[in-house]
């Protein structure tokens, strides 16, 4: 990658990506998410073209690549549809990554190849009913049974995603395991496969987008796992989770950009179709100077992730860029998607054209891994303010 120009490896994912979004995800998605229901045959097709394990080595089923190749496939599945992007982002960077990252040799082997091929996907216990942007304010617990051998896991979380499908595996959770020596919460990671006794996902949530994707409440009660599915240190759950979600961010904004970009794709179609007084709407100064807006607002974000993804694959600092990338992302994506319903007048406002799955999509990219205001707070951090 240099500056935008990606390379010929990139550019040939990136077209086969945006062929299978227009050809495979586009023609059915619409139905799928007025029904709620999850794209299983589309996830299905996605593990086969190696888009799960797209950032992962290929010792453990991945395909070689680098996240910045999973943010090229995020954008473009995100121009056509946010439920199947938001299925990859989560399944990758929240499910698979921190054993990836984490993990023992032993469930690297157990669980990788499984998550890379898509035939199961994984998900990331954190936020909890009274704790979101303040996720040290975990009250799951996880207590070591007398022998040591076992984990009992009490306690509750709230939306999240790809928790409950027919191919869900593990949810790797968030608990506090102890207190520190000054008194603090031991926070520490630990996997639950999909299944065990005491876990129990709720029924998926009434949302107002992302329909088509898997967001549920999580439950457990005396649930008990072997020991050995500790991921990483005990304590060190916050702080592996802290990184985690700096990588999310940068994929997060590849979808805000990828959601923005649709909205000026689905206008500039409509604005030469649709017509007004006897010529294209297209033609009109108001509508033309608004999607010239709605594309500068898409390609300067596009240069904000690719600069915070550019400097995490170099190995050099990247917390406050990619906190730019995605409150930025997130916020221009809620503001093309608003202007593309404009755009496309009372039909924006009927299901039946994306720009409205594309408006019931934007709102909530402003708040997931981490909300404008915690975005802020870590810019201003970062300047050290």
């Amino acid at each position: 990658m240099s500056g935008t120009h990606l390379s010929d490896e990139l550019e040939s994912l990136r077209k086969t990506v945006e062929e299978f979004a227009h050809e495979v995800v586009a023609p059915t998605i619409g139905d799928l998410y007025e029904r709620n229901e999850f794209p299983y045959d589309i996830v299905r097709q996605m593990g086969e073209m190696g888009l799960f394990g797209l950032p992962f080595p290929e010792e453990y089923g991945g395909m070689g690549g680098d996240y910045f190749a999973l943010c090229v496939a995020l954008e473009e599945l995100a121009r056509v549809d946010s439920s199947v992007a938001i299925t990859l982002e989560a399944a990758v960077s929240l499910g698979a990554m921190p054993i990836f990252r984490f993990g023992t040799e032993e469930q690297k082997r157990e669980w990788l190849p499984r998550l890379c091929a898509g035939t199961l996907i994984g998900a990331f216990g954190l936020t909890e009913p009274g704790a979101g942007s303040d996720a040290g304010g975990t009250t799951t617990t996880a207590r070591l049974s007398e022998d040591g051998s076992e984990w009992v896991i009490n306690g509750t979380k709230a939306f999240i995603t790809n928790s409950g499908t027919d191919i869900t595996g593990l949810v790797t959770v968030t608990a506090v395991t102890g207190t520190t020596s000054d008194g603090k919460k031991e926070i520490s990671s630990i996997i639950v496969p999909a299944g065990t006794p005491g876990f129990t996902a709720s029924k998926k949530y009434s949302k107002v987008g992302w329909n088509a994707s898997d967001t549920r409440e999580l439950s457990f009660a005396d649930c008990t796992v072997p020991a050995a599915n500790l991921v990483g240190e005990r304590g060190r759950g916050y702080a592996q989770f802290l990184s985690i979600l700096d990588e999310g961010r940068i994929a997060i904004a590849a979808l805000g950009v990828g959601l923005a970009q649709g909205c000026v794709d689905e206008s500039v179609k409509y604005a030469k179709e649709r017509m007004a007084f006897g010529r294209p709407i297209g033609a009109n100064q108001a509508i033309s100077f608004k999607i010239a807006d709605m594309e500068m607002r898409a390609h300067t974000a596009r240069l904000a992730y690719y600069d915070a993804a550019a400097r995490m694959l170099r190995g050099e600092p990247f917390k406050k860029q990619a906190a730019i990338a995605k409150l930025y992302s997130s916020e221009i994506a809620v503001t093309n998607a608003r202007e593309a319903t404009q755009v496309h007048g009372g039909y924006g406002f009927m299901n039946e054209f994306p720009v409205a799955r594309m408006w019931r999509d934007s709102k909530i990219l402003e708040i997931g891994e981490g909300t404008s205001e915690v975005q802020r707070m870590l810019i201003a951090r970062e300047l050290g303010l």
